[in-house]
């Protein structure tokens, strides 16, 4: 089974293409990004140490993570998204590392949607990369229409690797400025012409 890495910056539309080209090939998802949500929710450990080492508000009377107030801490200060990285990025890797073993024998591909796959220099674990990318101005747009402030969403893209050295460190690239209707165009592409997927391509063809 080859392991092939989906990523690109926040807003930028890779889980929409890594769903998008699971359908295509059959293959199974591991979401990063899920996982560390989940963790935030649900893991006791994960709790006491974003609550110790981050902030002793990160959770509301509810019990769930206030992400506002994390952002907010994290991006104010550098020190702290390190802090809260270390908690997380290894409990993540860990996870979908076992997930791959345990389907090392399966017929088709594994895709790990990974936003920080460059920045935490896991190149070495995957077959292939495909980085999902878009303009600077469409990113921070889709950023503020989820409910985000403009300055943490610069914030944001400022403390991810630029655009441009993530597209020149992939094996594919997809553009994503345009609606779904261009990025299904795409994922059709990748999958008939690029030679990754060969074996299921041939069986999604008339």
């Amino acid at each position: 089974m080859s392991v092939i890495g989906i990523t690109g910056g926040i807003a930028s539309g890779k889980s929409t293409f890594c769903r998008m080209l699971a359908c295509r090939i059959e293959a199974e998802i591991f979401d990063a990004d899920a996982e560390a949500r989940m963790l935030l929710e649900r893991d006791a450990d994960v709790r006491e140490a974003v609550t110790k080492e981050i902030s002793s508000a990160a959770y509301g009377e509810n019990g769930l993570p206030d992400r506002a107030e994390i952002r907010r801490v994290i991006f104010a200060d550098a020190a702290a998204k390190g802090r809260l990285e270390g908690i997380l990025h290894p409990r993540v890797r860990a996870r979908w590392m076992t997930f791959a073993a345990e389907k090392a024998n399966a017929a088709s591909p594994l895709l790990v949607d990974i936003p920080l796959l460059f920045e935490n220099h896991l190149e070495s674990h995957f077959s292939s990369i495909i980085t999902v990318a878009c303009s600077r101005e469409t990113q921070i747009q889709r950023v503020v229409a989820r409910g985000i402030e403009e300055k943490i969403a610069e914030s944001i893209l400022a403390a991810q690797t630029p655009t441009l050295e993530k597209i020149s460190r992939a094996h594919f690239v997809v553009w994503n400025d345009g609606g779904l209707e261009a990025l299904e165009s795409q994922a059709d592409e990748l999958v008939n012409r690029s030679g990754l997927f060969r074996r299921r391509a041939s069986r999604l063809e008339p």
